[in-house]
């Protein structure tokens, strides 16, 4: 009778897949049109460029009582904001999306200690989610606008210089960043004001420099004024 009992079960389920868990919704993409709008964004890299192909990008939004974040950065290791109150590195509250070993983006909170940055296990991102596909590490999450005065999480109604950051990871640590002098917004940033920001990269800025349009003008002069 058992044999029958489990021959029947299974004939009744033959040809029936089991029930498989229900699909990830893919990463929605970084929409830039939004920037300046219904949202702040800074890009740093090539004139012109968006949240896949600038070197760094980061929009912030206000959503209730939360901030969301979305970054991106042209690395296979980590991409990170931090809330500063003077433009250094040093005792800042940093937001990092990393990229392990097993191919996930995970968010993670530290805190700048001198030039170093200590993980910190209070984490006050939630609804995360992140991807690394061509090369870059992409994340979007949200955190409140308002915590409880602590030393290592800012509150994000008051206004802060923001940090940009990016570098390789090694088994999911992240290294240090990749270029020496990492960019930093010129002025404090309110949430409560959306602008859309771009910062040339350093291979854009050659020409921009005093010494650069000197010489320039030095060049010009002596081409109008030809040789003896």
């Amino acid at each position: 009778f058992l044999v029958f009992y489990l021959v029947m079960i299974y004939s009744d389920y033959a040809g029936y897949p089991f029930p498989t868990a229900p699909p990830v919704d893919p990463f929605a993409k970084i929409r830039v049109d939004d920037c300046g709008k219904t949202k702040g964004c800074f890009r740093y890299g090539k004139p012109g460029c968006n949240a896949e192909t600038c070197d760094y990008f980061l929009s912030y939004r206000r959503i209730g009582a939360d901030v969301e974040f979305e970054l991106s950065a042209d690395t296979d290791g980590w991409v990170a904001v931090g809330f500063s109150s003077d433009k250094k590195m040093g005792g800042d509250d940093v937001m990092a999306c990393v990229h392990d070993d097993n191919g996930r983006v995970r968010i993670q909170h530290f805190y700048n200690v001198g030039q170093w940055a200590k993980e910190i296990q209070r984490n006050p991102a939630r609804d995360e989610e992140g991807v690394f596909e061509n090369n870059r590490v992409t994340c979007r999450f949200k955190r409140p606008v308002y915590v409880p005065r602590e030393e290592t999480i800012v509150d994000l109604h008051l206004s802060w210089y923001y940090l940009f950051a990016w570098g390789p990871a090694i088994q999911g640590s992240i290294t240090r960043h990749d270029i020496d002098s990492p960019p930093v917004s010129e002025r404090v940033v309110s949430i409560y004001k959306y602008e859309d920001i771009f910062m040339p990269s350093a291979a854009y800025q050659t020409f921009s420099s005093p010494f650069c349009l000197l010489l320039i003008v030095a060049l010009t002069f002596y081409l109008l004024m030809g040789t003896p």
